[in-house]
């Protein structure tokens, strides 16, 4: 990273600390900077500052309403890959999109020599260490730890029975393709007002994320010691 201003490079040199300075008064979280906490604030208050000026949607950070804009109003994708023609409406897209190209995988596992280009690979790569089986069978409920291991099982046990179509973004298998738009439609499309949970202060623009994480809360609930008030999810 370089920088003409020194502003701009303290700025950048916080992302690189561990330090989090910066408290929020509503719940235990803290902050590397003043922004992070002003915009996480801002979700306790429900307070959204920055509104769309072509629609009646507004949002907490500027960030969430410049993807809105560039997804909604101006279909622009500002990120373009200078080695193909690839180009993407968000920052963090581009820079998984490059790593195709480098080779470059900076998120190693800490149990075995395995390392991902995307964050979300490598969690779903703990599940193997951790032996969690989330993804289940509905034809004979036989659970897997990966989605992609219970496709395979799928096709290979039950054959004929499986629905063609299936889910690009989740572990769901239909008969029709209309019923698959309807699937994304209802759980996998971006929503403007973000979803809260009860149980705490997540907050979700999909609905299947939405329902994923309440299936955590769900099993954080329903292991309750006998004799005091402790409660575990294992």
């Amino acid at each position: 990273f370089t920088s003409v201003k020194l502003s701009s490079l303290r700025r950048h040199l916080k992302t690189h600390s561990d330090e989090k300075r910066h408290l929020c008064h509503l719940c235990p979280k803290a902050f590397r900077t003043a922004t992070l906490l002003h915009n996480h604030v801002n979700t306790h208050t429900g307070n959204k500052p920055h509104k769309c000026s072509e629609c009646d949607t507004a949002f907490v950070t500027r960030g969430e309403l410049s993807r809105h804009r560039r997804y909604k109003h101006t279909l622009e994708k500002p990120f373009k890959c200078t080695i193909c023609e690839y180009s993407s409406v968000e920052a963090s897209k581009m820079r998984r999109h490059v790593r195709s190209h480098t080779g470059e995988r900076p998120y190693p596992c800490d149990q075995c020599s395995y390392a991902s280009k995307d964050a979300c690979k490598l969690k779903r790569h703990m599940l193997t260490h951790t032996g969690e089986k989330r993804y289940e069978c509905y034809v004979c409920q036989a659970r897997f730890t990966q989605s992609g291991t219970m496709k395979i099982h799928m096709l290979q046990k039950h054959g004929e029975n499986v629905p063609k179509h299936q889910c690009p973004h989740c572990s769901t298998f239909l008969s029709r393709k209309s019923d698959l738009g309807v699937h994304l439609r209802n759980l996998h499309s971006y929503m403007e007002e973000a979803v809260k949970c009860r149980d705490c202060e997540a907050a979700f623009h999909e609905r299947y994320a939405f329902l994923q994480h309440r299936k955590a809360h769900r099993d954080e609930k329903r292991l309750k010691c006998a004799h005091c008030s402790c409660t575990c999810n294992q």
